[in-house]
């Protein structure tokens, strides 16, 4: 087990592609962190089955990463941060000139600005351990764009470059820094917005998954949780000690195009 004896904690790792990459590390050996803003009994239990399936220590820790304190309260509630994964995110679709700021705030808070503060707690962690990684979610918008989602487009572009200082700064230290930038994946919250899609455009599954929701993923398959998990374990293998400041794409070709 690759990572027996760090522990890493998730951002945003309740559910989706931040639970995907917690058992996917679980499974590597790390004791997992996982969080989100919420702190019900279900959350405890998934922490608590994770636990169970890997031989690993897990544990929950809510915290709203919309709060700057109380995001580094989080790295500092955790007591040792060895493998940091920003995932954290929320998102709003609405044209410039109507998007609610609020919304915007909420978005760059969440999406960007939390990850500068856990960032800055769990440095101190990883350079007096002597090894460390941080693994930023981004998105394939941090690539590219599209119209409408200007805050999530401006947080994850944000998230990229961060990624890169970060990479900079720890460039002579044994801590690495990058982003995986996904396409679409299949989460839950993805799955359930396909029936009112297949209703909306008056298309069955298939068709409301390749033209609708993979219009821009050339392979026209969903990236996995599982997939994104495996990436993550892998930035942080020896073979990728030398990978830092950069972007790994799981989109399926789409910012290929």
């Amino acid at each position: 087990m690759q990572l027996k004896g760090k522990t890493a904690i998730v951002t945003g790792s309740n559910s989706g592609i931040g639970l995907g990459i917690a058992r996917e590390l679980a499974r590597a050996g790390a004791d997992v962190v996982l969080n989100s803003f919420t702190d019900r009994d279900e959350d405890h239990a998934l922490a608590q089955e994770i636990a169970d399936a890997h031989g690993v220590g897990a544990r929950y820790i809510a915290a709203d990463l919309s709060d700057g304190d109380a995001a580094r309260g989080l790295i500092e509630a955790a007591g040792r941060c060895d493998i940091l994964v920003n995932n954290a995110g929320i998102q709003h679709v609405a044209p410039i000139d109507e998007f609610p700021a609020a919304k915007w705030e909420a978005i760059i808070a969440i999406n960007l600005t939390s990850a500068f503060h856990t960032t800055a707690a769990a440095l101190p962690m990883m350079r007096k351990a002597g090894w460390g990684r941080v693994i930023n979610i981004a998105s394939a918008h941090g690539l590219t764009a599209s119209p409408y989602k200007g805050a999530y487009v401006a947080a994850k572009h944000g998230i990229v470059g961060f990624t890169k200082v970060t990479a900079l700064e720890t460039a002579r230290e044994p801590i690495t820094a990058n982003a995986i930038c996904p396409g679409y994946v299949l989460t839950p919250l993805v799955e359930a917005q396909i029936p009112d899609t297949m209703q909306k455009y008056g298309m069955d599954r298939e068709e409301v998954i390749e033209k609708v929701m993979l219009e821009r993923q050339p392979s026209k398959e969903f990236a996995t949780t599982e997939q994104l998990g495996g990436t993550a374990v892998f930035l942080c293998s020896d073979a990728a000690a030398q990978i830092t400041g950069t972007t790994i794409s799981v989109d399926g070709g789409w910012t290929a195009l």
